[in-house]
């Protein structure tokens, strides 16, 4: 396909940007002070997802909203059962204003009615990690202090016979109850704020333990508005890149029904809460849920039965899919759109996925975001995502992102630093946590997301490989955690974890464990032992025996870069300290 230069996209894109957000646009911007920082916010916005939620039910009553085996749950059945749990939440269980309510479940229609049914409180959901072993699942819960855990008896299990702190109401049996406690009942009027918080997420701790990224109703609609408005620039860059290719300007596909999204993503995860749960909600998505282990042939069963249009495969689910041996056997015509997100996509993972897929043309790209930013912060589709499929895209509407210096200076372009993203959108801090707070979001409130980047005309690159971090699959998996468990263990003298590269997933867990004196390793044994405290996609997969200490720098830091075989050892690296 003809293409155009790194100069004339980012052209292209100021221009469709500023008309995009300009006066008389259903986006157009103003700058208002937000938690004391000027910032631009769209002029037309709701202000809480209580609003959404009826504004949704009123557009869009008839139309499906969950599909879970036989059962479709409509726009306009929601509401009465998120006001009856509502209810029953705050007559039962006296949750008002500011309370915690955790839920820890599969995806389920019930997580989705929970989550409404609590912001409609103006209380605060705690996505609890279904994953999560027992331990992680205790400390969540003593660092949260929910009045009330929504769970589902298969994660409850973990917890039995442990006093959380709470009231426990597990799913199969008490759920029928709440939905039926108030009907005909009123959405809850408590007032609500803004910048009142919503939710906690929680991130993979660099420490050790997770953090609860506190956000606000606005950064969560401004989640869906953002990507909306961004979804109008790009089809005004669209027609301007043909315009200067002097080709015809592409002709919009017609509308062919209600866009069905098959949601594979877990609900406690950014892709299946804000990708899912809430922007499906305004844009007239109907997502379709299913139970159990990711099993690639009934994602296919599913695609063909339900019509999917939309998939977004996070980390290794989508070469599972098309590498299925019962591939061919299902029609998979239907989908039109394919988005990644959890880290970075392969170009030759890409040009599978868009041969498998054949109507998916140039409907791919990828987004750049965290639970702590809240919204996307960038975007690549299009001619730009075939011309530079590794870059993370252009900052999205609203959103502001600079390349600092160790001394919270702006680089130029092609300078690799810290990446910070300003947006009225960004998390409130992290629950109970100031001094994590204080260090991640800086002057003026950018937020420092931990990632080391450059821009180049625009384009925001990561270097993936800066951060001590792994991401298997979409999840974020700090190596420090995993090697502080291991090395508890009274054979491992020391152990250094990094990421390996793996085709399904991205990456996978690789330890290397030096063992205490005279000991024979049983990789089977620690595998086991770290499972007892971490969720099992943070136990190692691929284990290493090393005989002699890690190699360290001057200061004691473990050079992981050696032990990767990215960088030589200097003379002095193996002495111990």
């Amino acid at each position: 396909m003809s293409t155009l230069d790194f100069a004339a996209l980012h052209a292209i894109h100021q221009q469709a940007t500023a008309a995009a957000l300009g006066a008389g646009s259903p986006f157009a911007t103003v700058v208002e002070d937000v938690l004391g920082t000027p910032t631009p916010v769209f002029e037309k916005r709701m202000h809480s997802l209580r609003e959404m939620l009826v504004d949704s039910a009123d557009r869009l009553g008839p139309l499906g909203y969950f599909t879970f085996g036989d059962a479709t749950l409509t726009r306009a059945d929601l509401v009465p059962q998120v006001a009856s749990v509502a209810t029953a939440l705050r007559d039962l269980h006296g949750i008002e204003k500011g309370d915690r309510v955790g839920i820890l479940a599969a995806n389920c229609i019930e997580f989705a009615v929970a989550f409404w049914a609590v912001t409609s409180l103006d209380a605060i959901v705690c996505a609890f990690n279904g994953w999560w072993t027992t331990d992680e699942i205790r400390y969540a819960a003593e660092l949260t202090e929910p009045k009330v855990l929504i769970g589902d008896a298969k994660r409850l299990e973990r917890v039995a016979g442990i006093d959380l702190g709470c009231t426990v109401i597990e799913i199969e049996r008490d759920w029928p109850s709440f939905a039926a406690y108030a009907p005909g009942a009123a959405l809850p009027d408590v007032p609500i704020e803004e910048d009142d918080p919503a939710l906690i997420l929680f991130t993979s701790g660099t420490t050790g333990r997770a953090k609860g990224a506190l956000i606000s109703h606005r950064g969560l609609i401004g989640f869906v508005q953002v990507l909306m408005c961004n979804a109008m620039v790009r089809g005004r860059m669209a027609v301007l890149q043909a315009e200067a290719l002097g080709e015809e300007p592409p002709t919009p596909p017609a509308a062919s029904g209600q866009t069905v999204t098959l949601l594979t993503s877990p609900m406690f995860h950014v892709s299946g809460l804000l990708a899912g749960i809430i922007m499906g909600l305004p844009m007239g998505m109907r997502m379709v849920l299913r139970n159990g282990r990711f099993d690639p042939e009934d994602v296919l069963r599913l695609i063909q039965q339900e019509r999917v249009t939309t998939w977004s495969p996070i980390g290794g689910t989508g070469p599972r899919v098309i590498h299925h041996p019962n591939f061919a056997k299902y029609d998979v015509t239907s989908i039109r759109q394919v988005s990644f997100g959890g880290g970075p996509t392969s170009p030759a993972v890409r040009a599978e996925l868009q041969a498998a897929f054949p109507n998916v043309g140039v409907n791919m790209g990828n987004g750049y975001g965290s639970s702590e930013t809240v919204a996307s912060v960038s975007g690549n589709t299009g001619m730009e995502y075939e011309r530079e499929p590794t870059s993370a895209g252009r900052a999205n509407p609203t959103c502001r992102i600079e390349i600092w210096d160790d001394d919270d200076q702006p680089l130029p372009d092609g300078i690799e630093g810290h990446v910070v993203i300003q947006s009225a959108y960004n998390m409130l801090g992290y629950w109970k946590n100031p001094e994590a707070t204080a260090s991640t979001i800086r002057r003026d409130r950018f937020l420092d997301t931990g990632d080391i980047g450059r821009l180049e005309h625009g384009m925001l690159f990561i270097n993936s490989r800066a951060r001590d971090m792994i991401i298997r699959s979409g999840e974020n998996i700090y190596p420090i955690e995993v090697e502080s468990r291991i090395e508890a263990h009274p054979h491992v003298r020391e152990c250094a974890v990094v990421g390996q590269d793996h085709h399904e997933h991205g990456q996978e867990v690789k330890a290397i464990v030096v063992p205490a004196a005279g000991v024979d390793l049983d990789f089977a044994e620690l595998a086991a032992f770290a499972g007892e405290v971490l969720a099992g996609y943070k136990v190692p997969s691929v284990w290493e025996v090393r005989n002699e200490p890690l190699p360290r720098n001057a200061s004691g830091k473990v050079l992981k870069t050696v032990l990767v075989g990215e960088a030589a050892p200097a003379p002095d690296d193996h002495r111990e300290h």
